[in-house]
C-alpha cells in the first residue's frame, strides 16, 4: 500500500508518496503548475483512484480537473464541469471544496463554491448540477462574503442518511435533511463578536469537521471560538477554553477514534500568525474537554498561517496528520500529532492538503 498526500497551492499541485511509513515521503514533481489550487480530493472509491482539483486557470477561469493516472494526465470537462444555469445571472468565481460521498453512493461528489453555492456530481465530478434548494434559499442574498469571498467551503455528507451539512463565510452553518431542499440555519451558540446579539445565521464559521462517534457531534473552528454540538447543530458550546487563542481556521476530527480532534491556534485577528511564531497544532482526546499543544518536528520562528483546508487527517492506524503554511511547508505525523517530519518546503503557499492509502 501506498499512502499519497495531494498538496494545493496557490501555483500548482505536488503529489507526494510514502511506501512504508508515512514519515519519509517522495514529493513529485509539480502539476498544473501556475494554477491555483484551492480544492482536492483523492477518491478512492473505485479500484482506479481519481484525483480531483478544483483550478483557477488563469485567463481561462475555474474549472475542475481530475486524473485517473495519479497526475500522469489530466482532463477536464470541455463545457466545464461547474456552469451556473442562465436563469442565476451568476458566474463560478473559485471551486472551495470537493468531497466524495460515501461508498455505497459511487459516483457522487458535492463541491463547494463561490459565489456561495453547493453542487453535486453523479458522475466523479465530470459535471456537477446546482443545488437550488440553498441557491434559491431567502437568506442567500444577506450572506456577506468574508476576507477569502463568499464561498460554500465546508460540505459534510452524512454516510448513514441523506442529511448534507455546510459551512460558508459568512452564512454560518446549514443543515438539510435530503441535501436538496429545506436548508436550516444551525448556528445557535456560536459567537459572532461584531453583533451585539447572535445572530440566527451570518457567523464567520471558518471550518467545520465531524466527529468520530457519529454525524450528529460536530466542531467547529469560528473566527473569534471553537465549538462542539452533539446535536447535530441544533446547540453549539464552547471548547476553546485551554488553547492560547480562540481564532484559526482549520479543525480536523479523527476518522476513527471518538472525541478526538485538531486545530492550529493562531493570534487574532489582523496577525492571523502562530503565537510568538510557534507553529503548534493542538489535539483534545476528550471532545473539547482539555488540549495538548504538540510541537515536536513543527518549526519556531514561523510566520505563516494555515488555511482552512491546509490540516487534513488520514484513516491510518494510528491516525496520520498533516499539516501545510503559507510559506509553502508541509509536515506529517503518523502519530497522531505526536511527532512531525517535512514532507516539503519552499512550495508555493499551501492552500488545501489531503491525504489517502491507494
Amino acid at each position: 500500500m501506498t499512502d499519497l498526500l495531494a498538496i494545493g497551492t496557490r501555483k500548482g499541485l505536488w503529489l507526494a508518496r510514502s511506501d512504508d511509513d508515512r514519515r519519509t515521503w517522495t514529493l513529485g514533481e509539480p502539476h498544473l503548475l501556475a494554477q491555483e489550487v484551492a480544492a482536492v480530493s483523492i477518491d478512492t472509491r473505485d479500484p482506479v483512484p481519481r484525483v480531483l482539483a478544483g483550478i483557477q486557470y488563469g485567463h481561462w477561469g475555474p474549472t475542475v480537473m481530475r486524473s485517473d493516472d495519479l497526475g500522469a494526465s489530466w482532463q477536464e470537462t470541455e463545457t466545464g464541469a461547474i456552469r451556473f444555469p442562465e436563469d442565476t445571472g451568476a458566474a463560478l468565481a473559485r471551486v472551495w471544496q470537493l468531497r466524495p460521498d460515501a461508498a455505497d453512493r459511487p459516483g457522487v461528489v458535492w463541491a463547494g463554491c463561490e459565489p456561495h453555492s453547493l453542487w453535486r456530481s453523479t458522475d466523479g465530478g465530470c459535471s456537477f448540477d446546482l443545488v437550488r434548494g440553498l441557491w434559491d434559499h431567502p437568506h442567500r442574498p444577506t450572506w456577506e462574503p468574508g476576507a477569502g469571498g463568499g464561498a460554500v467551503h465546508t460540505v459534510l455528507p452524512d454516510p448513514a442518511s441523506d442529511r448534507v451539512t455546510v459551512a460558508m463565510s459568512t452564512g454560518g452553518v446549514y443543515v438539510s435533511g435530503d441535501g436538496r431542499t429545506g436548508w436550516a440555519p444551525r448556528n445557535s451558540g456560536i459567537s459572532a463578536v461584531f453583533l451585539p446579539e447572535p445572530p440566527e445565521y451570518g457567523q464567520c464559521v471558518h471550518k467545520v469537521a465531524v466527529d468520530a462517534a457519529g454525524p450528529d457531534r460536530m466542531y467547529a473552528q469560528n473566527h473569534f471560538g471553537v465549538f462542539r454540538t452533539d446535536d447535530a447543530g441544533g446547540t453549539w458550546t464552547s471548547i476553546a477554553e485551554g488553547l492560547p487563542a480562540d481564532f484559526g481556521f482549520p479543525v480536523v476530527a479523527s476518522p476513527s477514534t471518538p472525541g478526538t480532534a485538531w486545530v492550529v491556534p493562531l493570534v487574532a485577528d489582523v496577525q492571523r500568525v502562530p503565537p510568538a511564531g510557534r507553529l503548534r497544532v493542538h489535539r483534545t482526546r476528550d471532545a473539547g474537554g482539555t488540549w495538548t499543544e504538540l510541537g515536536a518536528g513543527l518549526p519556531d520562528g514561523c510566520w505563516a498561517a494555515v488555511v482552512r483546508d491546509a490540516l487534513c487527517a488520514d484513516a491510518g492506524d494510528p491516525t496520520g496528520l498533516y499539516v501545510g503554511t503559507r510559506d509553502g511547508c508541509v509536515y506529517a505525523s503518523a502519530d497522531e500529532g505526536d511527532t512531525f517530519t517535512q514532507v516539503a518546503d519552499h512550495l508555493p503557499d499551501v492552500l488545501v492538503v489531503r491525504a489517502a492509502r491507494i
